[in-house]
């Protein structure tokens, strides 16, 4: 499919079918997103493809309950969003039953991060992890393979690391639910309009003319 279609049509999948992906569709997948910016070429990324229904339900049993925290009343969730919840409450309680559940990895001595001594929370380690996980995304979507992306189990580091062998100087930075969707890709996403992220010279002057966002 053409990029910006896969673009404009790669949202978080919530339901999922109950087919496998298979090996030679993953392959060719993360045979494209290995090619994804990344600092100094050092290639940080490593995944770990989770089937197996006991590690699963294992991963799930930490997952569920930072998210019952996190979507109970007067909880962050309800200071942060206002989407429904529904949908995504699903995909929470159903985790166990993703075909397949990606962890992905990170070499914890191949990420530079400039920003670490700043008074503030450090992102720029993720600028070599997540446009390759992106890419996998993306090339997921051209084969028809939907994707959810969550961080709830990063909290849980060190129980993951130890259910899936993961050593020690890696860090975990993502878990990606991958498989066929139950029902149709999005036509349309819901996203703010480039006039409100766009500025000119200076942070708060859009460079373009208000237009609606979808």
């Amino acid at each position: 499919m053409e990029l910006l279609d896969a673009m404009r049509t790669t949202g978080t999948c919530r339901y999922f079918d109950e087919a496998d992906v298979p090996d030679d569709v993953l392959y060719d997948a993360f045979d494209a997103a290995r090619f994804g910016p990344q600092g100094g070429n050092r290639q940080p990324a490593r995944w770990v493809l989770v089937r197996d229904q006991a590690t699963k339900r294992a991963l799930a049993d930490l997952y569920l309950p930072r998210w019952r925290v996190y979507t109970a009343p007067g909880g962050r969730r309800e200071e942060a969003v206002k989407t429904p919840v529904g949908p995504a409450n699903d995909f929470a309680e159903n985790f166990a039953n993703i075909p397949i559940i990606g962890v992905l990895c990170a070499k914890i001595a191949s990420l530079y991060v400039t920003d670490k001594d700043l008074d503030r929370t450090s992102v720029v380690g993720g600028a070599s992890i997540y446009p390759h996980m992106q890419n996998v995304c993306l090339a997921l979507r051209d084969k028809g393979v939907a994707t959810a992306v969550t961080t709830f189990l990063c909290a849980d580091e060190p129980a993951v690391r130890e259910l899936l062998g993961i050593p020690a100087d890696y860090l975990t930075a993502a878990h990606l639910g991958i498989g066929y969707p139950a029902k149709k890709f999005p036509t349309k996403l819901r996203r703010g309009p480039v006039s409100e992220f766009v500025f000119t010279e200076r942070f708060g002057a859009p460079l373009f003319d208000a237009q609606p966002g979808i």
